[in-house]
């Protein structure tokens, strides 16, 4: 009996968790379809569209960026936000829990999810970035870019796994739609701060959409000066102090 049973592969483990939760996914028009679609309808409008050439290029290439950042940002929060406070209510963290699984598959599927969005997030827009936009970038900084957005999902999958813990699964969508959307906007990822007041940009600092928005724009050029490793310190400690908050939570929740 032993000899004909199927050996056991924590690596199998996670890569069926993976896989289920993206197909999941793809199966749920209300997440792929403004996932997919609004980052791009939005660069069309304000990259293309408004800009035209008057920017030379200039514009172009800050919304590439920032639109790829507004982007990832919606994959990583309602991916984990918005499912983890539904599958929490429904008792379905409990069922995870019971099952044979490694510990971690069920986080790390989300987060295989939400790099697979950023990854198509980042091709979409490069693509209309070359055809629409005349953008023109060397190889190096394409490539940043996508590496940018793919680990970038990091700091919001931990803030959206920490909302997700709080909130019920009717409230969710709610409550990251209210951070989402003035974050982007307060964060220069719609427009750039210059042409905003002041004050927009004296407190974008405290928005981490800021900070991922400043590393991308510096692949391109256009970003406000400011320290990268500044920025990148701020992301990481956003990254470990939401999870560590949601962890405590899921604990205490049995």
């Amino acid at each position: 009996m032993n000899a004909l049973a199927p050996s056991f592969s924590p690596l199998r483990c996670y890569w069926l968790e993976a896989k289920f939760e993206l197909l999941r996914l793809l199966r749920t028009p209300s997440f792929v379809l403004p996932t997919l679609m609004f980052p791009p309808l939005f660069y069309v409008l304000f990259g293309v569209v408004l800009a035209g050439s008057r920017s030379g290029g200039d514009m172009g290439r800050y919304l590439l960026a920032t639109y790829g950042v507004f982007g990832i940002m919606g994959a990583a929060l309602f991916g984990f936000g918005v499912t983890i406070a539904l599958e929490r209510e429904r008792g379905f963290l409990t069922l995870k829990r019971a099952l044979p699984m490694p510990p971690g598959a069920y986080l790390l599927a989300k987060m295989a999810m939400a790099m697979v969005f950023a990854a198509l997030i980042s091709l979409i827009l490069a693509m209309l970035a070359v055809t629409l936009a005349k953008v023109s970038l060397q190889p190096a900084q394409w490539a940043l870019l996508f590496v940018i957005n793919i680990l970038g999902v990091l700091p919001f999958c931990a803030l959206g796994l920490f909302i997700g813990t709080l909130v019920s699964g009717s409230a969710a969508p709610a409550v990251v739609n209210i951070l989402y959307l003035p974050m982007a906007f307060l964060s220069g990822l719609w427009l750039p701060l210059q042409i905003l007041p002041a004050i927009f940009a004296k407190l974008a600092p405290v928005w981490p959409a800021y900070h991922l928005g400043q590393v991308a724009l510096k692949v391109v050029d256009r970003d406000a000066g400011g320290s990268l490793m500044l920025h990148l310190a701020v992301l990481g400690v956003v990254t470990v102090a939401f999870f560590v908050l949601a962890r405590a939570r899921l604990a205490r929740a049995g």
